[in-house]
């Protein structure tokens, strides 16, 4: 397999960020920035982000989740505690969350820590979630090797037959994370490459220092 792609050329033109426009907070400008996303329409998911963890064999990894939450506390996610990322996060709770916004030529990387959530809240956002997502985050031990496709769904077809017409429990072992961020990095596609880049650091809780970086 040898593909060339050194063809492949966009000029990213449609918008600038300057540092007269920046809020304070940039938990302000993440939600002014998402709200732009959604309204200019063209991504499917806008909550979709990715996590970054280093996991246990001391790789860094990553994949896609979806953001459920966020505020100034931090932005929230819930996933199966004992899989790859749960164990990488019990281990080392720094991580990664990025979002790449392609119809307005944005990303946005931040680093944090990870802290998982009161349970009643993930009890909460587990019991208001389709059967169909409940019982299947009762039926996978995310991460582990099995046997087939047929042995995973006929664990569901048992748990939908053991928990018909019951309420589906949250099991112990899934839940929330909180990302309480310590960097935001705001990337907005610029003509000839010279994107602008605006750097938020944490001096103290609800306060910030900002910088340009170099594209």
């Amino acid at each position: 397999m040898n593909r060339d792609l050194t063809t492949y050329r966009k000029s990213y033109e449609k918008s600038f960020l300057e540092e007269k426009d920046l809020p304070e907070s940039p938990f302000t400008l993440f939600s002014e920035w998402f709200k732009e996303v959604e309204a200019a329409g063209g991504v499917e998911e806008t909550n979709a982000m990715t996590v970054t963890t280093i996991g246990l064999d001391g790789f860094p990894k990553a994949r896609i989740v979806l953001l459920k939450h966020f505020d100034e506390n931090g932005f929230v996610f819930y996933t199966n505690y004992d899989s790859e990322k749960g164990k990488a996060i019990a281990n080392n709770n720094k991580i990664c969350i990025s979002f790449f916004w392609p119809n307005l030529e944005r990303q946005v990387i931040i680093k944090g820590l990870a802290q998982k959530i009161k349970e009643e809240v993930s009890t909460r956002y587990f019991l208001s979630r389709p059967r169909g997502s409940q019982l299947g985050a009762l039926a996978s031990c995310q991460s582990e090797v099995i046997l087939s496709r047929e042995s995973l769904e006929n664990k569901l077809k048992s748990l939908e037959e053991q928990y018909k017409e019951k309420e589906i429990p949250k099991p112990e072992f899934w839940g929330g994370y909180c990302i309480d961020p310590v960097e935001f990095e705001f990337w907005q596609g610029r003509a000839n490459r010279l994107h602008d880049r605006i750097r938020f650091s944490a001096k103290e809780k609800n306060s910030w220092s900002t910088s340009r970086l170099s594209p």
